[in-house]
């Protein structure tokens, strides 16, 4: 059984026990097949006893001690602070007890206070991503990633990114069927990799009616085909011309121009995640061909479907890269 630790704070995000929960699950999908909970679950702070959480409930904790975990994960907070130096004392030393240490959203500023992610990749919340660069220049911060894992240390992005990163680090424990069942269990449909995108066309679009999103959620499901006015006013429940006022007004942009951000954004995917030639990827996101796709993908990147593919696999291997990351194009307004 391995032991899991989440290093707790005044103020921290309730969001972590969502990971929490990711590990409870767990336990309980091992309990099914008979074998013992597959994880000893604490909850650890500088000093022990009741911790206040940023929604203004209270957590019991253990105090830190030089017991070893197997994992030990720092919770992020709803704005970036720093730590104690106790903590950052317990931190500097803690792959001397632990195996792996995380860090969900703004908790990624405590390991780099503490030093451990210096010369590391890592990522944390958007919003706070260009105040984490300025502070840890020595970090190789990728603001747009939901989460990362390089050598013993992960972190995550903000929100529901934390429960990604939670599965992925039992998928690296139990296996790729065992987390199958613990994203069921969660009702979790789509399980995300770490080098997905923070941000989302779907999500930036917000339209206000279930009728727009109801014909959003179409086209999501559909890009492959050529997806007319006609056939998303259909899948809306309007007029064509309804259709097209409505868009417009709800999402500020035209259908053709939505469509375009949807079939580009999975074509990124496609071109990070696979091995598929850019012909396969075009056909499959339902661009009319390779040029097609490629003038969308510059529009939206400012590289080609190339160039990017090979900088994802870049970061894969290791390899820094030496441009600077368009802070103010990432950083929501």
């Amino acid at each position: 059984m391995r032991s899991v630790a989440f290093l707790v704070y005044p103020g921290y995000s309730m969001m972590a026990m969502a990971v929490v929960t990711a590990f409870e699950v767990a336990n309980d999908v091992a309990g099914t097949t008979g074998t013992d909970p597959a994880y000893d679950i604490h909850c650890v702070s500088e000093g022990g006893g009741k911790v206040r959480t940023s929604a203004g409930m209270f957590l019991d904790s253990e105090p830190l001690t030089q017991m070893p975990f197997d994992t030990l994960i720092v919770c992020g907070a709803m704005r970036a602070e720093t730590s104690t130096p106790g903590v950052i004392a317990y931190l500097k030393d803690a792959l001397k007890r632990h195996r792996r240490v995380a860090a969900l959203c703004t908790g990624a500023f405590i390991l780099a206070e503490a030093g451990l992610l210096d010369g590391r990749r890592a990522t944390t919340s958007l919003p706070h991503a260009k105040e984490f660069q300025r502070l840890f220049p020595k970090v190789r911060l990728e603001p747009d990633r939901i989460f990362i894992n390089h050598g013993p240390f992960w972190t995550s992005a903000s929100g529901m990114a934390c429960l990604d990163l939670g599965l992925s680090l039992i998928e690296s424990d139990l296996g790729a069927e065992f987390v199958k069942s613990v994203a069921r269990k969660l009702v979790i449909y789509h399980r995300r990799s770490g080098n997905q995108s923070q941000t989302s066309a779907l999500i930036e679009m917000a339209p206000k009616s279930d009728r727009i999103q109801m014909a959003l959620t179409y086209a999501r499901d559909n890009l492959h085909k050529a997806l007319t006015v006609s056939e998303l006013a259909d899948a809306a429940r309007l007029s064509p011309r309804q259709f097209s006022r409505a868009f417009l007004a709800e999402t500020g942009q035209s259908p053709a121009k939505a469509i375009e951000n949807l079939r580009v954004e999975v074509a990124r995917d496609l071109m990070e995640q696979t091995r598929h030639p850019i012909d396969v990827v075009a056909q499959q996101t339902g661009f009319s061909d390779r040029d097609h796709l490629r003038r969308a993908f510059v529009r939206a990147f400012g590289q080609s479907p190339q160039v990017f593919r090979r900088n994802a696999r870049m970061h894969a291997m290791d390899v820094p890269f030496s441009d600077e990351e368009t802070w103010d194009a990432l950083a929501p307004t």
